[in-house]
């Protein structure tokens, strides 16, 4: 017999990542991942259309104390995929197969936006253009990602 009010096993991790309850059975038993936790990624709105997350500077950081080439990458490859797998639907799975970046300016501190927008939604492959930016606007990166939808 189910209890219908047994949360979602992962709901504190996906609620802390931002992610609204509506989306928390589609994201099955993996939650966002160990990593999105550790950089301290959080989405603040969610479609199809566009996917924007904030990640801090604190902790991500390379030993210069600039934000990491590397973390600019991380918050780009989680947008992208989870814009993928918003346009594929839920029982569908995805995987990047290509990403780059180029980094624009440095961040010392605050927080990053990223926001990824679609160049290409496709039956079989997606294409997401994702900018970071500073608190104030400042385009930091741009990154380019495409992922591939698997069969079910």
């Amino acid at each position: 017999m189910s209890n219908k009010s047994t949360p979602h096993p992962m709901t504190e991790e996906l609620l802390a990542a931002g992610i609204p309850p509506e989306f928390h059975a589609s994201l099955g038993q993996h939650g966002v991942g160990a990593l999105v936790t550790k950089m301290g990624i959080v989405f603040t709105h969610m479609s199809a259309d566009s996917m924007v997350a904030t990640m801090p500077v604190e902790g991500n950081t390379q030993v210069t104390g600039l934000l990491h080439g590397g973390a600019h990458v991380v918050l780009a490859e989680t947008l992208g995929s989870f814009a993928a797998f918003f346009h594929a639907g839920p029982n569908s799975r995805v995987v990047g197969i290509e990403i780059n970046a180029t980094h624009h300016r440095g961040a010392s501190s605050g927080l990053v936006t990223g926001t990824a927008t679609p160049v290409h939604l496709g039956r079989t492959l997606t294409t997401h253009e994702v900018v970071m930016t500073n608190a104030t606007g400042q385009r930091l990166s741009t990154c380019r990602i495409t992922n591939m939808i698997l069969a079910s």
